[in-house]
């Protein structure tokens, strides 16, 4: 039990490090919680419970950039990501194990893909501003949702999102995408909670190292040239990936 706990720090650590650079923090501690033995969909709701500290600290971090949207347009956007991300935690919790282990490997890969591409994503996004309707429950709606059901690769997402609605100050952009993590971290908390899928010591020890990480990691890597942590981030989540995809095939 000891070696499982320290491993969930260092993997909270990591995640909190990497989350707070480059993202993809979630490639590192929903596989550490499987390994240690937390089914599949009791890990992925501590996961998301596990950033959360995370989320609201990065939100602080920017609050004077998030203070330059209109603070309307912001509680609008809050109330339907919370709606969303309702939807999707409770989707979650009336998926058995085997039906959501069975997706995991699907999900890890377009997480990981959606990483990988998300520079060119938000570019190609940015060249057809007003494509979607401005900060619209029509397309806010269903990333929440799949942010509720599995939180991999969701800030990529939501910036490729507000590029799509024509924002362009990525301080701005970055304050709105962690306030909005955060506020769908603390209804899937609340519900994830309710049905009883925390593993509330896990979720715990592994808080304390993504804390430490979000603080004490993040200098170390701005050292790192950013491609190669992108790189490293690929390999990891690629490589999770294809561990998960094994499982399923050994039937594990």
């Amino acid at each position: 039990m000891g070696l499982e706990l320290l491993l969930l720090v260092v993997a909270g650590f990591i995640g909190g490090m990497l989350n707070a650079v480059a993202g993809g923090g979630t490639f590192i501690t929903f596989p550490a919680l499987v390994f240690t033995g937390v089914p599949p969909i009791a890990a992925n709701a501590t996961t998301t419970v596990a950033a959360l500290p995370g989320y609201l600290a990065s939100a602080l971090g920017f609050r004077r950039d998030l203070a330059r949207i209109d603070r309307a347009t912001v509680v609008r956007l809050t109330l339907w990501t919370m709606v969303g991300g309702a939807v999707g935690s409770a989707l979650l919790l009336v998926s058995s194990n085997q039906a959501f282990a069975l997706l995991v490997p699907f999900l890890l890969m377009i997480a990981t893909l959606v990483f990988v591409f998300g520079p060119q994503v938000r570019t190609m996004a940015s060249r057809f501003r007003g494509g979607v309707a401005a900060f619209g429950a029509g397309s806010m709606m269903p990333v929440a949702i799949y942010g509720g059901y599995f939180n991999g690769g969701l800030g990529i997402i939501l910036l490729a999102l507000f590029a799509l609605w024509g924002m362009t100050d990525l301080h701005a952009m970055n304050g709105l995408k962690t306030w909005l993590s955060f506020a769908l971290s603390v209804i899937s908390t609340a519900i994830f909670a309710v049905g009883g899928q925390i593993v509330w010591l896990e979720c715990l020890v592994m808080s304390v190292g993504t804390i430490l990480g979000g603080f004490l990691g993040a200098p170390v890597a701005r050292r790192l040239p950013v491609p190669a942590l992108r790189a490293l981030i690929a390999v990891v989540g690629f490589g999770m990936t294809a561990v998960f995809f094994m499982r399923l095939a050994n039937g594990g």
